[in-house]
């Protein structure tokens, strides 16, 4: 009983930190509000973008996860979960984004929430080749300083490990990769 009022209380504090939006975890700036947002994709200019550091995190098939090994490369983080029927749309449009990108210096990461292990690993099966942190309370997604509105979501770092750019739904190959590139093509800045 104890563990299970354990587990609710960190659900309900998990559930009104999400509730917040974009909004950063530190100072309650919404950082998104500085930033262009058109049809639901936030866009932030090189001196808007906030930092991403210390997310870390146990990979779904094992081994871990650190951001600031990726450092230097374009990162697409993008939350999920296996009953989320809208991420199992973009899924494949996720894949393909990251074998057209991945020799330029991108790298994709899933986030995978609100899942018991064994269904988050069948879901990835034959869908993605790039790993997943496994997050069934949010935690990591809480690391990136920036709360989901909704799931699925992703985040474009750019090669500082600033948020360049953040979608809060679905996305497809057409317009995700186009993002994906620009970013890429920045210089470092």
């Amino acid at each position: 009983m104890r563990r299970r009022v354990a587990l609710l209380g960190r659900a309900a504090l998990v559930a009104g930190a999400l509730a917040g939006g974009l909004a950063g975890c530190g100072g309650g700036d919404n950082w998104a509000k500085k930033c262009t947002t058109t049809g639901g994709v936030i866009e932030c200019a090189p001196e808007q973008r906030p930092q991403v550091d210390e997310v870390t995190g146990e990979l779904l098939d094992g081994g871990s996860y650190d951001v600031a090994a990726d450092r230097g490369k374009v990162v697409v983080v993008n939350f999920w979960g296996s009953w989320c029927n809208p991420c199992r749309a973009e899924a494949d449009d996720l894949e393909k984004t990251f074998q057209a990108t991945k020799a330029k210096g991108v790298t994709f990461i899933g986030v995978n929430s609100r899942d018991d292990r064994d269904s988050a690993k069948q879901f990835e099966r034959g869908r993605v080749t790039y790993p997943s942190v496994y997050d069934p309370d949010g935690e990591v997604a809480l690391k990136f300083d920036v709360t989901q509105v909704s799931t699925p979501s992703t985040l474009i770092l750019d090669r500082q490990g600033r948020i360049a750019v953040a979608m809060r739904r679905a996305t497809v190959v057409s317009e995700l990769q186009p993002l994906v590139e620009r970013v890429a093509a920045e210089k470092n800045g």
